[in-house]
């Protein structure tokens, strides 16, 4: 069993860490990325049963990413080291705030291992360029609850900190960050307009806290139908006009015009990257 195989992940599934019996059904789900939860989803006093269970269970065969607990708990440091086993792809750290807890990261769970640091606080999101910009780390995913609790604001206020979150991985140039969770998760409509509107503020994925929430996000960060036509045409026209101006549905097409054209082909994995 593995994950779906995807060149920019759309779908981040959490599975607890305290259930293991979960964990191969997690990677059978079709979400890109499996992350096992050693933080919020197990209780305080089965945090190192959980860690053993990932342990015996991870490997090549099963690659997932892990979210520890955080810098400053009791169970940080043996949290790292079992993010130096062979099958875990990465490491999401909840609460970033400093880049030096990433570096401390990398130096205990090795360089191939990528961070994806949790912004979930106003001192992360303040930080965030500065997270963006260490080593190793591959994109930013938004603690959207925590984060909602730490400003006393409510969700539907939260368009700063993903605007932000969007830039500031442009700018570090990194992959486009990864929208929060949604509590809803027997309602696929709830799940479809929340990953809509994260896709059109900029967002690259979604996390995920049920596999029944994995196929609607997969949708929503897929370009659609009619998207992956307009594109084609686009490339095709500006392939058989090289160097000239041509018009595609009755509208010049320029570079930036093709670029957004290549680039949603590049999404819908039909282009490689120019």
């Amino acid at each position: 069993m593995s994950t779906v195989s995807s060149p920019v992940a759309r779908s981040y599934l959490f599975v607890p860490g305290a259930r293991p019996e979960r964990f191969d059904k997690a990677l059978a789900a079709g979400a890109h990325r499996v992350i096992i939860d050693l933080e919020d989803a197990v209780p305080l006093d089965a945090k190192n049963e959980a860690r053993d269970a990932v342990a015996t269970w991870v490997s090549a065969a099963h690659p997932v990413i892990v979210r520890i607990n955080g810098a400053g708990t009791a169970w940080f440091d043996d949290d790292i080291g079992l993010c130096a086993s062979e099958g875990v792809q990465g490491v999401v750290l909840p609460k970033a705030e400093d880049p030096a807890i990433i570096a401390a990261i990398r130096k205990i769970s090795g360089e191939r291992v990528a961070v994806l640091p949790l912004i979930e606080t106003a001192r992360g999101l303040w930080n965030a360029l500065d997270i963006a910009r260490a080593a190793g780390v591959e994109r930013l995913l938004f603690g959207s609850l925590d984060y909602q609790l730490d400003l006393s604001i409510r969700e539907d206020e939260l368009l700063h900190a993903r605007s932000q979150l969007v830039l500031a991985s442009r700018v570090a140039g990194i992959a486009a960050p990864v929208d929060g969770i949604t509590a809803t998760f027997d309602d696929p409509a709830v799940v479809r307009r929340d990953a809509q509107r994260a896709h059109a503020l900029g967002f690259g994925g979604k996390l995920c806290i049920h596999p029944k929430q994995v196929p609607e996000v997969n949708a929503a960060f897929r370009p659609g139908a009619e998207e992956i036509a307009w594109a084609q045409r686009v490339v095709a026209a500006d392939a058989a006009a090289p160097g000239a101006a041509v018009a595609v549905d009755g509208k010049m097409v320029d570079r930036p015009v093709l670029l957004k054209a290549q680039a949603i082909l590049v999404e819908a994995e039909l282009m490689v990257p120019v």
